[in-house]
């Protein structure tokens, strides 16, 4: 399944959206965190994720600021189908 992909007014935050719950409530992680969830998990461990927040059917990741949304949007979509496929 492919993710919705928003821009938002950060240029390092963008919004990911599934047309399925993917947390329940909302929830915020950041790269060191162990969440005790699997999407959250697969997207922390991903080169240039800084942090994510999730709620209800939609995800936003922030990354750092070297990293490139051209080399992360595809390992998000690859730890989405991964997850949820």
């Amino acid at each position: 399944m492919e993710l919705k992909v928003d821009q938002t007014p950060n240029p390092n935050a963008i919004k990911f959206t599934a047309q399925e719950t993917l947390f329940e409530g909302s929830t915020s992680f950041k790269k060191g965190d162990n969440p005790d969830h699997p999407l959250a998990q697969a997207l922390l461990e991903i080169d240039g994720v800084d942090n994510i927040f999730g709620y209800g059917d939609f995800v936003t990741v922030n990354k750092t600021m070297e990293a490139d949304w051209e080399d992360i949007i595809p390992k998000i979509q690859e730890a989405y189908n991964q997850h949820h496929g």
